[in-house]
């Protein structure tokens, strides 16, 4: 008998397997469903533990402290398993439960300890302090503990009622500033050329590619701006530790003679100085807690809740009218980005999303920005500028940096709200291209071809900048200067000479930049969101949402991808100077700047007007 043709005895013998598996696959998904269901009910059902009273909220971060989470769950397991264990805690998300807890009558008193907190952008630390001085003005007490603390760290703690320092730690307060790598020496060795174009005398982003030192406009505009965010600094501490005007500095100033003073004990100083309100260990600052609180018998500690569990007890707003809050952190590129990143796509489309969404009745746009793509920024801009004449308000509320391009997207707004700390303006353009043609010709390698026309190979990082092309570069970026200043111009209500005036690619402080015309107020980020709701009629207390994306697979990718040119240079950077005990701080700042314009050199256009400032927070 075929196989073919099966006898009667088989054919039953199949219908009766195939009617016991679907069977047995029936009752394993009723089974598996059922499952489901009870983990689904006792979720909803359980909710958070009840708290009890005298409870004390713990403000622990751990990583730094941002607008958004880079990536998404998935990016964030792959730094995981890469050794990348830096977390970012939302600015949003700390703000919530603050002022969630200070409404809660539970919670009778807030604990901050800082020793986790990474560097974090002053903005940013400034947000979370105002939301801990909004704490306090309930009527709860707070305390700040530290091991050590670090000048970000310090700031945040001296908002609390008691600062409390371990007997072996230290407050460390230096003053802001930095150091930048200067690489015309090395790139002049490997035969690179960097070919810099810009508008703006201040426009120094170029300037670590063709130089060996900083130009005397970038130290007079750099020396301004840290003046300026310092006395920011120095005046609000001494004003939260009631010292006389002036104190840090002198303390400063007087270290070693006051160090000498205190027995060389580093606590026992900033006891002295009024930096903390007295010296305890961690054990002894559980037993002070306790005494005013309440006790935790099953964990030997005072009644606590941690920020993450209490974070589970915010509840958003559902239904009704809201603000559509955008974020744009990161550079700035041209086509879709992940967050963390600002595309002009994908930006551009979630402030379309704001806009055709009937609940939001007005767009607050938060900038944390250096710049970057002047294709992308305007994007942004256009969408922004549609949204307005659409009779949605826009409202742009800066965080630790707004410049460059970043300054460029908020120009489209009915209102500009800075921190004092932030760093804004640098209206000015560049393009920067790089050749190899020395590098090439030093190991024997002469690259030659035909073109019809002369611009075919014109823009070959193989072959020395045409002179041409240099040309036409240039009037490429003084048009889009010209653009800027006009569209700056147009929104501030300056001439475009005032605006020059102002511009030049220079970078102002939040508090510089408001005398200057080019913000309309400073505030919080909560004061953007009150007036977007006073012009959007929503009243006191407007329901947001928030209007993100979710990166696709591809995104990631090309993410991934991109890192790895600057990761080729950065391991012949540590072969070269890994092994001279060289600060790995050093070789990463080397790898991301050499690595950024060898990214340049991989774009397919000839070339990118780019709005970019090279600055950061001074943390």
């Amino acid at each position: 008998m075929s196989a073919s043709n099966p006898g009667p005895a088989r054919r039953f013998l199949r219908g009766t397997w195939r009617v016991v598996d679907v069977s047995r696959r029936v009752v394993l998904n009723l089974v598996f469903l059922a499952i489901l269901a009870v983990v689904i009910v006792v979720l909803v059902k359980s909710g958070p533990p009840v708290l009890d009273e005298k409870t004390a909220l713990v403000l622990d971060p751990d990583g730094t402290i941002g607008e958004q989470k880079t990536g998404n769950l998935r990016s964030t397991a792959l730094e995981q398993v890469r050794g990348d264990t830096t977390q970012k805690l939302q600015l949003r998300d700390v703000i919530a439960v603050l002022e969630t807890a200070a409404a809660d009558p539970k919670i009778s008193s807030l604990v901050v300890i800082l020793d986790d907190l990474q560097p974090t952008g002053f903005a940013t630390l400034r947000e979370v302090a105002a939301a801990i001085d909004r704490f306090k003005a309930s009527g709860k007490k707070v305390v700040a503990w530290g091991s050590s603390y670090e000048q970000g760290q310090y700031y945040v703690a001296v908002h609390a009622d008691e600062v409390y320092l371990h007997p072996l730690g230290a407050v460390s307060l230096s003053g802001f500033g930095g150091m930048h790598n200067y690489y015309k020496d090395v790139l002049d060795k490997l035969g690179v050329s960097v070919n810099l174009i810009r508008v703006g005398t201040y426009k120094s982003f170029g300037e670590p590619y063709i130089a060996n030192g900083p130009s005397p406009a970038a130290v007079e505009a750099d020396t301004a701006l840290y003046g300026s965010l310092w006395k920011t600094y120095t005046d609000d501490v001494e004003k939260q530790r009631k010292l006389a005007p002036g104190s840090i500095m002198q303390a400063i100033d007087n270290l070693p003679e006051r160090l000498a003073a205190a027995g060389g004990d580093l606590a026992r100083l900033a006891l002295n100085e009024k930096a903390v309100d007295g010296l305890k260990t961690r054990d002894e600052l559980r037993s002070l807690m306790i005494q005013r609180g309440a006790t935790d018998a099953d964990e030997k500690t005072f009644r606590q809740v941690s920020f993450d569990d209490y974070l589970a007890r915010v509840k958003s707003r559902l239904g009704g009218d809201a603000i559509g809050v955008v974020v744009a952190e990161g550079e700035i590129i041209d086509g879709t980005a992940p967050a963390g990143t600002i595309g002009g796509l994908s930006t551009a489309n979630l402030i379309r999303r704001a806009r055709e969404n009937k609940e939001v009745k007005a767009v607050v746009l938060r900038v944390n920005s250096p710049g970057g793509s002047a294709f992308g920024a305007e994007l942004i801009r256009r969408e922004l500028e549609l949204t307005r004449a659409a009779g949605k308000p826009v409202i742009v509320s800066m965080g630790d940096v707004a410049a460059s391009g970043g300054y460029w997207i908020s120009t489209a707004s009915d209102e500009i709200i800075a921190d004092p700390a932030t760093i804004t303006g640098s209206i000015g353009v560049f393009a920067l291209l790089p050749t190899a043609d020395q590098t090439l010709a030093k190991i024997g390698v002469h690259p030659a071809g035909v073109g019809t026309t002369w611009l075919t190979n014109a823009g070959d990082p193989r072959l020395p900048l045409e002179p041409r092309l240099a040309d036409v570069i240039q009037k490429s970026v003084d048009h889009t200067y010209v653009d800027f200043t006009t569209r700056v111009a147009s929104a501030r209500k300056m001439t475009v000479a005032g605006v020059d005036a102002v511009g030049q690619g220079r970078v102002w402080s939040g508090a510089q930049a408001k005398d200057r015309g080019l913000v309309d107020r400073l505030g919080f980020f909560g004061d953007a969101l009150k007036a977007a709701a006073a012009r959007a009629k929503l009243g006191d207390k407007p329901r947001l949402i928030y209007i993100e994306r979710e990166p696709g697979a591809w995104a990631r990718v090309v993410a991934m991808l991109n890192t790895q040119v600057s990761s080729l240079i950065g391991a012949q950077i540590d072969a070269r100077v890994g092994g001279l005990g060289v600060p790995p701080a050093v070789t990463r700042d080397a790898q991301r700047e050499l690595g950024w314009v060898a990214e340049i050199a991989e774009h397919k256009k000839p070339f990118a007007a780019i709005v970019h400032c090279l600055c950061g927070g001074p943390f």
